[in-house]
């Protein structure tokens, strides 16, 4: 059922190219590009793609820091965008790298923090003997700590978010789970990646599929915020309200209402397939050989007839 107003959201696709998106032009570049694109235009919510800041938290340019700040106070606008985070340690070294989510909120100093924890293998964390494999792909971090399972939703105007971050979309039980073990329960989705990777191919369209069934699952509506596609909003009931042309430079504006319960997806996870599934099994193991003994001798019958 729907839970508090709707919000004005919008989503932002800044088509940066992987080869140059950690190289520091590249990143000076998409910093400017994100500042002017999150100020041009005030909603409730305005989401960047993953690491679309693509430095450290404690490294942030304080124009950009500023600027956001200013912008979401005199316009009301909660600002959530995507970085690297980090720990410092005594001595002054980055450790513990994570992929994380940072929510400005109006006229409020407490920062928003989400990071990423299902990670992926190579991007994020790298198997032994592949440290090949991660410089050859230009990634400058390769093993990252992992975030809580559960971890608490950004409030936009009384209306609890839940991020996620890539491919963590994948695990419908991991974002039911979010959202039935929250102690604020949220009633929108948000996912943020970057699929450049994998250029003008099919995981674009299949990221969006996979959107669409959390959505359905979960009874929420999904928003997508991507580097290069498929930047979408989606209906609580997996219909897709709009999204923006793959590989362009553009914003997602739409209003999105919040919904509130639990699907039977999110109350019992994969438990009620996993028994059904057993259950067929096990009928299988009990009465399979005998239907095919009936058959066969049903077969050999009718050959002598």
């Amino acid at each position: 059922m729907p839970a508090n107003a709707p919000l004005s959201v919008r989503l932002l696709q800044g088509n940066v190219k992987q080869d140059i998106k950690f190289e520091q032009e590249g990143i000076d570049a998409a910093i400017k590009m994100y500042q002017q694109m999150i100020v041009e235009k005030p909603a409730d919510l305005i989401v960047t793609p993953e690491t679309a800041i693509a430095v450290m938290i404690q490294e942030l340019p304080e124009p950009f820091a500023v600027a956001i700040r200013q912008f979401s106070d005199t316009t009301g606008s909660a600002v959530l965008f995507g970085a690297v985070g980090a720990s410092v340690t005594p001595e002054g070294r980055y450790v513990d790298y994570t992929n994380s989510l940072y929510g400005v909120t109006p006229h409020s100093r407490d920062i928003y923090h989400y990071d990423k924890h299902h990670l992926v293998p190579f991007g994020e964390f790298i198997p032994w003997g592949f440290r090949w494999f991660v410089d050859l792909m230009k990634m400058p971090l390769g093993d990252f700590a992992r975030g809580a399972p559960v971890q608490k939703p950004f409030l936009v105007h009384n209306q609890p978010v839940m991020a996620d971050i890539c491919y963590e979309d994948l695990f419908g039980e991991e974002i039911a789970a979010t959202i039935r073990n929250n102690p604020q329960p949220p009633g929108v989705l948000v996912n943020v990646t970057n699929l450049a990777w994998f250029g003008d191919t099919i995981a674009l369209d299949q990221h969006l599929q996979i959107a669409r069934m959390r959505a359905l699952e979960t009874g929420r509506p999904m928003l997508r915020a991507t580097n290069t596609g498929m930047t979408a909003a989606i209906d609580a009931h997996g219909r897709v309200l709009g999204q923006l042309k793959p590989f362009t430079i553009g914003s997602l504006d739409l209003r999105i209402e919040g919904t509130s319960g639990f699907t039977p997806y999110v109350t019992s996870g994969n438990n009620v397939v996993l028994a059904v599934s057993l259950v067929l099994l096990a009928f299988g193991f009990a009465f399979g050989p005998a239907l095919r003994r009936r058959n066969g001798s049903k077969a050999g019958d009718d050959r002598n007839v």
